[in-house]
């Protein structure tokens, strides 16, 4: 699968926070907090998962699912400020060892789990949680409304789901798109009205749109500069021409970013 692929080769990994971590902080015990500068792979940090926190509801009596959770950053901030207990789900099998292996190192293991699955199959009875989240995922997932209705299915009855994505603006054009299908595995992309669409199709009520793609422009010019300080580190890891290869997607990511043809939403209602 694309999408296994690309996060089997993506810059951001369980060893590469490690390694920031130690650079930092040296060694000894670790706290959840001294993995956060590194361990949020979305846009926006710690904000930004406080943000979808809020519009989910989430306190310390949420039972939360967080939908393709990758290493497991926003649920151990999840579980670490707001004192909840956090399942992810994740389907790629290198990222859920990483979540798992990166909880028990800061001991958040009894309230931070992860389940390989697939988010449009998920792997619960239904009614089981208070709270979904996700964060820039739905991109890579073909069938979104099928996600949508799994979340659905799995919330119980009042419970809420937030989720950020890339949105797509009238003017990205079919080659764009297809650029960003081969490279990205970004697949159907939506528009901020297309996912409000879905969502009331999925059986969410209060559906909230919010547009984020002005305040995703800085930060996508800011992970560019990131990923060309790594150089040396991903070449490492990686080799020179995946590194080359990384750093022209990521440059033509962000210039459709900044063309306004790409940007980011926030989304959220109630079952």
């Amino acid at each position: 699968m694309r999408v296994i692929d690309f996060y089997d080769r993506h810059p951001i990994s369980e060893q590469q926070v490690l390694d920031a971590v130690r650079r930092t902080r040296g060694a000894g015990p670790l706290e959840a907090d001294d993995l956060f500068a590194f361990d949020q792979d979305h846009y926006g940090g710690l904000a930004a998962v406080d943000a979808l926190a809020r519009r989910a509801g989430i306190d310390h009596t949420s039972r939360v699912l967080d939908i393709c959770a990758g290493l497991g950053g926003p649920a151990r901030f999840l579980a670490s400020r707001r004192g909840c207990r956090v399942i992810g789900v994740e389907l790629n099998a290198g990222r859920a060892l990483g979540m798992a292996r990166l909880s028990r190192l800061v001991r958040l293991q009894g309230r931070v789990t992860v389940v390989r699955g697939d988010a449009t199959a998920l792997p619960f009875a239904g009614g089981r949680f208070d709270a979904c989240v996700s964060q820039e995922a739905l991109l890579h997932i073909e069938d979104k409304a099928a996600v949508l209705a799994e979340a659905r299915r799995v919330l119980a009855p009042g419970g809420r789901l937030a989720f950020s994505d890339w949105i797509a603006h009238p003017a990205l054009a079919d080659g764009e798109r297809g650029r960003l299908a081969e490279w990205m595995a970004a697949v159907t992309l939506q528009s901020l009205e297309g996912y409000r669409a879905l969502l009331g199709r999925a059986g969410f009520r209060a559906v909230d749109g919010e547009d984020l793609s002005e305040a995703w422009r800085p930060i996508l010019r800011e992970r560019l500069r990131m990923y060309r300080s790594m150089r040396a580190e991903m070449t490492a890891r990686l080799g020179e021409q995946r590194y080359r290869e990384y750093d022209q997607l990521y440059t033509f990511f962000v210039g459709l970013i900044e063309a306004g043809k790409l940007g980011g939403g926030r989304f959220s209602g109630s079952a």
